[in-house]
C-alpha cells in the first residue's frame, strides 16, 4: 500500500492512504543504516510504500520511501553530526518572525531562506503580532520587510490572534502543502487555528521571564485544511544549522548576491577578499544589506552556536 506520512512520534508515523484511511506504521531497522545520518529516517510530508502487518487492521510496516522532491533540513540540535528533515514534498514555507516575545534574529532568517533555496522551497516571512507593537517597532518591522522585499522574498504583516491579513495567507495556500516555521511563541499554533479553526490546536502563553514560548508541539504534524490545502506545523525551532554545502555554492542561495555575481570579476567569487568583487561593492553601495553578509560570512565559517541566543537553551 501507498500513502503519505502526517504525523510521526519518534517510533510510529501516522501513514493516510489515497482512500483517506490511516495507519500506524513502523521502520524497520535497516533503514537507519542505508546511509541516512539523519536522526529521523522517515519524515512528515514523505509518500512511503507499506506492508499491513498479518492479523493487525490498522498496523504497518514501511518498506520504502519513494524519492522526495525536496525537504526542509537541519542540524540536529544536540547530536551536532546529525541532520534532522523537518519535512518533505513542501511546496512553500512560512516562516513567522516576531520582533520580540521571542525575538528573532537576522542571521536565523537568513539560515532558514538559505536552507530554503538550497532545496528550492518558496519562502514567505510572516511578521507576527504586528498588533502588539509600539511605533518604533513597527518602523523596524517595515525595514526587515523592506530588506528582505530587496533580497527577493514576500513578507507579509500579519496579526494571528487579531485576523489581520491572515486571508492573505490563506490564499497563498491553496492547492499547496505549507510548512509552518519559527521559534517557539512566534505565533504558528494561533495561526494554524486562525486559518482553519476546527483544529483548535494547543497554543501557549510566552514565558514572560526569558520572552520565549513554551514547546506546544512536540513532532512536526499535516492537516488537510477545508480549502484544498495541507499545512505541517512544526515544532518550536532554536537553532538552524545549516547542512552540507559547499562553500562555492553558499552565496547563490543569497537570492541577490547571485544577481550580482555575474559582474565578478572571478567567475569562483566568494565574496571575501578578492578583487573587482561585484557583492562587496553592492555591499558597499548599500544594495546588500550588512546583516545578510554577515549570516554569508558566518555560514562560510561554519559558525553554527553563534546564532543560538543564550536564552533558547533550555
Amino acid at each position: 500500500m501507498q500513502g503519505v506520512v502526517y504525523k510521526s512520534t519518534g517510533s510510529w508515523y501516522h501513514v493516510k492512504t489515497e482512500n483517506g484511511r490511516f495507519y500506524q506504521c513502523r521502520i524497520k531497522g535497516k533503514f537507519r543504516i542505508q546511509g541516512i545520518k539523519s536522526t529521523n529516517p522517515v519524515a512528515v510530508g514523505d509518500v512511503v510504500r507499506f506492508d499491513v502487518e498479518d492479523g493487525e487492521e490498522e498496523t504497518g510496516v514501511i518498506k520504502k520511501i519513494i524519492e522526495r522532491e525536496n525537504y526542509i533540513i537541519r542540524k540536529s540540535v544536540n547530536l551536532s553530526k546529525q541532520t534532522h528533515i523537518i519535512a518533505s514534498n513542501v511546496d512553500q514555507v512560512f516562516l513567522l518572525i516576531t520582533l520580540n516575545n521571542p525575538p528573532t534574529l537576522t542571521t536565523f532568517i537568513d539560515r532558514f531562506l538559505v536552507t530554503a533555496e538550497a532545496y528550492a522551497i518558496t519562502a514567505v516571512l510572516l511578521f507576527n503580532k504586528v498588533d502588539t507593537y509600539s511605533i518604533e517597532e513597527l518602523a523596524e518591522v517595515k525595514y526587515l520587510a523592506e530588506l528582505y522585499r530587496g533580497a527577493g522574498y514576500e513578507c507579509i504583516g500579519i496579526s494571528a490572534k487579531e485576523g489581520k491579513n491572515v486571508d492573505k495567507v490563506k490564499d497563498k495556500m491553496i492547492g499547496k502543502t505549507s510548512m509552518i516555521s519559527g521559534h517557539s511563541g512566534t505565533g504558528k499554533s494561533t495561526l494554524i487555528n486562525a486559518i482553519e479553526p476546527t483544529l483548535d490546536l494547543k497554543t501557549s502563553e510566552i514565558s514572560r521571564q526569558h520572552s520565549q514560548g513554551q514547546h506546544t508541539t512536540t513532532f512536526a504534524e499535516m492537516f488537510d485544511l477545508q480549502f484544498d490545502a495541507r499545512i505541517i506545523d512544526t515544532p518550536g525551532i532554536k537553532g538552524f544549522g545549516v547542512v552540507d554545502m559547499d562553500k562555492e555554492e553558499i552565496g547563490d542561495y543569497f537570492p541577490e548576491f547571485f544577481q550580482l555575481k555575474q559582474h565578478c570579476k572571478f567567475h569562483n567569487c566568494l565574496h571575501l577578499n578578492e578583487p573587482k568583487c561585484a557583492v562587496k561593492d553592492g555591499l558597499e553601495e548599500g544594495e546588500i544589506a550588512w546583516s545578510r553578509y554577515k549570516s554569508y560570512l558566518q555560514i562560510m565559517e561554519g559558525e553554527d552556536e553563534n546564532y543560538r541566543v543564550d536564552q533558547y537553551q533550555k
